[in-house]
C-alpha cells in the first residue's frame, strides 16, 4: 500500500538491484574500481572508518571491493547501497550514520558539492573505448579542420578523451578536451587560470573564447539503445548546449555516430511546454529531492519567493523519491517542481505516470520571474545553484513597482489572458495570509479550500449549531443485509 509520505515496504523488495553475484572478474577489480588510488586516498587521510557508496547496478561487486580495501588499508569499510533520493549524489547522511570519516563514491555521479564537509573520492569507472573507430567517426562528422569542437564523454569514458585528442590534434587545430569537475584537493593551486566549469565538467578555454562557439562530439551511450533521452547526463548537455552548434554522439564500442539536433529540439520544446504549464498554475508543489547537496535550503527559499512574487501558492513536500501514487495524494497542486541535483532533476519519468507535470527549478524561474530572458535567449540551467545570488546566471526579481509585473501575457495552452499577480513581493511573508471578506470576517485564503469548494461532493456536512441536541437512543442491530428488527424474506 502506498503511503502519502513514504514508499511502500514492498518497493524495496521489488526494485531491481542488479544481477546477483559478482559482476566484474576478480582480476579486473583493481583496474575497474581503481583500488590503488582509493587505498592511497584512505591512507593519506588516515581514516579508520570509510563508507563505500555503490549504485544498485554495481552492488554485486561491493563485497569483493570492500574486502580488498580492508585488507590493503586496514580500515573498516561500510557499504551504502540504498540512498534516499538518487545514487548519483553523495550520501553524506548515510555516511554520518555509519560514523565514517570519508566516503568513496563508485559509478555515475552528478559531482554536486555536498551540504556538509566530508572527504569524498569519486570512481567513475573505466569503460573500454575503441579509439581508432571513434577518431574515424569524428573525422567523418567534422570535415572542417578549423572548426572549434569540444570532446565530451560519459563519465566512464572520460579517461580516454586525452588519448583520442592525441590522435586528432595533428589535423584539428581548435580542439578542446573536457574533463569531469572532480573536487580539487585541499591546498592544491595552479598558476594556470581556473577553467570554466559547467555541466559537471571543466573546459580549459583560451582567453577571449566562450563555450557557445564550439560544437560537441560526445563519446558514450550504446548503439543497441537508440533512446538516449533516458540518460540525464546527456539530456542536460543537449538542453544547455548552444542551439546553433552541431552536437554528435558516438558509441565507444562501434564508432556509430548520430546527429542529436532533432532530439535536442524535442527536449527544448518539452521544456518550453512545462514553462507554460507553470505560468498557468495557481498552486505549486516544491518537492525536496535532495538533502545532501549544498545550498538546497537556500534554493528552497528562493523558489518559494518566486512563487509568492508571481501570485502563486507553494507547498513544500518531503516525500523521498517522487512516484505517481505519492503525488496523486495532492490533486489541488497544478505543477510540481523537483529540487534535486542536475541529474536527479532530469531523471527519466514514467510516460504518462504523473498526473501533474514535474518541472526543474529553472523552468519555475522562467515562469515566475518577468525579468528572465525570453525563450531562445535564456540558458537552460540544470543546477539550482546557478539561480541563486552569486551565480553569473542569477537574475534578481524586479522591484514591486516595475512595469514588468503588469505586462500582458497570453497562455499558449488555453489561449486566455493571464491576469497580473494579485500582490507583489513583500518582506513579511505572513502579512497577506488573511483576506478581508465583505461581512468583515477574516478567513485564511487557501487554494486547497477553494479546490474543495469546487467539488460536487465535499464530505459530510457537520451543521454545527444548527441541529437540536437530543438524547442518545439505541440503534439497529445486525448487518445491512439482515437487521434484527426486519422480518425474514
Amino acid at each position: 500500500m502506498e503511503s502519502t509520505f513514504s514508499s511502500p515496504a514492498e518497493a524495496a523488495l521489488q526494485r531491481d538491484a542488479g544481477a546477483p553475484g559478482q559482476l566484474t572478474p576478480p582480476e579486473d577489480l583493481h583496474r575497474v574500481y581503481e583500488l590503488e588510488r582509493v587505498a592511497e586516498f584512505v591512507r593519506d587521510l588516515g581514516c579508520q572508518r570509510v563508507a563505500l557508496q555503490f549504485p544498485d547496478q554495481l552492488l554485486g561487486d561491493a563485497g569483493a571491493v570492500a574486502a580488498r580495501l580492508e585488507g590493503t588499508t586496514g580500515s573498516k569499510m561500510f557499504i551504502l547501497g540504498d540512498t534516499a533520493y538518487g545514487s548519483c549524489c553523495v550520501d553524506v547522511l548515510g555516511a554520518e550514520q555509519a560514523g565514517a570519516q570519508a566516503l568513496v563514491h563508485f559509478g555515475p555521479a552528478c559531482l554536486s558539492p555536498p551540504a556538509r564537509p566530508l572527504p569524498v573520492a569519486f570512481v567513475l569507472g573505466q569503460r573500454s573505448v575503441h579509439l581508432e573507430l571513434c577518431a574515424k567517426a569524428f573525422e567523418a562528422q567534422n570535415p572542417d579542420s578549423k572548426a572549434p569542437v569540444v570532446l565530451l564523454s560519459e563519465p566512464a569514458c572520460a579517461h580516454a578523451l586525452e588519448a583520442l585528442a592525441t590522435l586528432l590534434r595533428p589535423r584539428y587545430l581548435d580542439l578542446l578536451v573536457s574533463s569531469p569537475a572532480l573536487p580539487l584537493t585541499v591546498g592544491s593551486c595552479s598558476p594556470e587560470p581556473e577553467p570554466l566549469e559547467r555541466f559537471g565538467r571543466r573546459f580549459p578555454l583560451a582567453p577571449g573564447r566562450c563555450l557557445e562557439e564550439y560544437g560537441a562530439f560526445y563519446v558514450g551511450g550504446s548503439a543497441a539503445s537508440a533512446d538516449l533521452d533516458l540518460d540525464p547526463d546527456l539530456s542536460r548537455l543537449l538542453l544547455g548546449w548552444a542551439p546553433g552548434q552541431p552536437f554528435f554522439t558516438c558509441c565507444p564500442d562501434t564508432g556509430q555516430t548520430q546527429d542529436e539536433g532533432v532530439r535536442a529540439g524535442r527536449l527544448r520544446a518539452r521544456r518550453h511546454y512545462l514553462v507554460e504549464r507553470a505560468r498557468d498554475a495557481r498552486v505549486v508543489g516544491l518537492l525536496a529531492g535532495t538533502l545532501g547537496v549544498a545550498r538546497h535550503q537556500e534554493a528552497l527559499a528562493h523558489l518559494r519567493n518566486l512563487a509568492q512574487a508571481a501570485g502563486k501558492r507553494s507547498y513544500v513536500l518531503a516525500l523521498g523519491r517522487p512516484t505517481p501514487p505519492k503525488l496523486a495524494n495532492f490533486p489541488e497542486v497544478d505543477v510540481f517542481v523537483l529540487l534535486a541535483c542536475p541529474l536527479g532533476a532530469l531523471a527519466p519519468q514514467p510516460s504518462g505516470g504523473f498526473f501533474r507535470p514535474v518541472l526543474a527549478p529553472c523552468e519555475l524561474e522562467a515562469a515566475c520571474n518577468p525579468a528572465w530572458p525570453p525563450a531562445g535567449l535564456a540558458p537552460h540551467l540544470t543546477h539550482y545553484a546557478d539561480l541563486l545570488p552569486g551565480s553569473p546566471f542569477h537574475v534578481p526579481l524586479p522591484p514591486p513597482d516595475s512595469e514588468l509585473w503588469d505586462t500582458p501575457d497570453v497562455s499558449l495552452i488555453t489561449g486566455e489572458l493571464r491576469p497580473p499577480p494579485v500582490w507583489k513581493p513583500s518582506d513579511d511573508p505572513g502579512c497577506l495570509a488573511l483576506t478581508l471578506r465583505p461581512q468583515l470576517e477574516l478567513a485564511e485564503s487557501s487554494p486547497a479550500a477553494l479546490y474543495l469548494s469546487s467539488r460536487s461532493w465535499q464530505g459530510l456536512q457537520p451543521r454545527l449549531g444548527q441541529t437540536p441536541v437530543t438524547g442518545a437512543v439505541s440503534g439497529r442491530r445486525g448487518i445491512a443485509i439482515a437487521y434484527e428488527d426486519e422480518g425474514s424474506s
